[in-house]
């Protein structure tokens, strides 16, 4: 007798599954978390704590805020779901905002997204789920995932706008199997919709849009609160090494930036490198941002190896394109990626992360730390 697979792929009936939804107070997540109820399966909410400024927050545009806690929990009730409350403040701390400092202090221009999923909620989070004796978590991503048998590949979303694929590139095989991500194939008005039929009361809650540690996007505060001495002055030079200006400190740029260098030239200029050894900023005209080899660190691999020889494709910003590219792997999990053409803007401490397509859609294979 054939064995029932049920939504999520799994071999058994959905009241004989247990998942662990990460809710996060925003949409998503509850909507996930309905659909998940809704469809018979046993649910279990986990809220993360992970930052509090010490202040009372009625509102916010910040993810994981008080506000989306005290959301979740109402989900939760509402959905009549069991609901945990982690609380995960030290660990946020020394895996995400000081590797975010650091990052900023080396002249790198970093995704604490990514380093939040990584640690916190995809390695932590996905042992309590073990602990909890859940045959998977579940998540609000607009991830597309596909399981076949035993393995999970992951694939950018249906709704291009959304899609937050760049972000998962560090997931890890065993991880991926694991987690399922049920608004990859939806737009984001068919899940507001969804939580409008389920009632519940975030289906008309904003996005969030802040980093949960950096308020309004004002990453330099979070700097200036952690590493107050790190704004020193410093010579901004040209591409011939003359000095044409003084910084305030090399926290303030980033590569390919063109507001706020405060030097005037008879064309636009655009940070072009950041030195943090020599605290120094070199600028220059838009077309020396330009690069077509990039060097990467702490390589991820998803699938095989083979699937790299050709018709690669690679995101090197969150909000960038798809590019063509070759790719030729180092020892050391480094890895040499070459564009077909060149991009401006690439900075270390982004992600390059690696596509294919197929006749599912865009699949992610992978990705690296950009060092050079």
């Amino acid at each position: 007798m054939k064995k029932e697979i049920n939504s999520i792929g799994l071999d058994k009936k959905p009241s004989d599954t247990t998942v662990v939804v990460a809710m996060s107070g925003g949409v998503d997540s509850s909507t996930v978390a309905g659909m998940m109820k809704k469809d018979g399966y046993k649910v279990i909410g986990v809220t993360l704590k992970l930052y509090d400024d010490g202040k009372e927050v009625v509102a916010s545009k910040q993810c994981c805020s008080g506000q989306d806690i005290m959301d979740a929990k109402r989900v939760a009730q509402k959905l009549n779901i069991e609901h945990k409350i982690l609380y995960y403040q030290n660990r946020f701390k020394q895996s995400v905002i000081d590797n975010f400092v650091s990052s900023y202090l080396k002249g790198e221009t970093p995704i604490p997204c990514v380093q939040c999923n990584q640690t916190v909620k995809f390695k932590d989070l996905f042992e309590v789920s073990k602990d909890l004796n859940a045959d998977a978590m579940i998540t609000g991503h607009y991830v597309k995932s596909i399981t076949s048998g035993q393995e999970t590949s992951m694939y950018r979303a249906v709704d291009e706008n959304r899609d937050q694929s760049y972000f998962l590139f560090n997931t890890t095989q065993d991880q991926l199997n694991y987690l399922r991500f049920p608004l990859g194939g939806l737009l984001k008005d068919q899940t507001r919709n969804i939580a409008k039929t389920l009632q519940l009361n975030v289906a008309d809650k904003p996005d969030s849009q802040d980093i949960c540690f950096v308020p309004n996007g004002n990453y330099t505060s979070v700097i200036q609160k952690f590493k107050p001495e790190s704004f020193k002055k410093g010579n901004i030079k040209d591409l011939n090494g003359k000095v044409i200006g003084v910084h305030d400190g090399i926290v303030n740029f980033t590569i390919g930036q063109r507001k706020g260098i405060k030097v005037s030239d008879k064309e636009p200029l655009y940070v072009i490198k950041i030195d943090s050894i020599k605290n120094e900023i070199t600028v220059g005209p838009k077309e020396k941002l330009g690069k077509k080899k990039i060097l990467l660190k702490q390589v991820n691999l998803l699938g095989n190896k083979k699937r790299f020889e050709k018709d690669l494709l690679v995101k090197v910003r969150s909000t960038g394109k798809l590019l063509n590219a070759k790719l030729n792997l180092k020892s050391m999990n480094k890895a040499e990626v070459i564009l077909d053409v060149p991009e401006d803007g690439i900075s270390p401490g982004q992600a390059c992360v690696f596509y294919k397509k197929d006749h599912v859609g865009y699949k992610v294979l992978g990705g690296g730390w950009i060092t050079l």
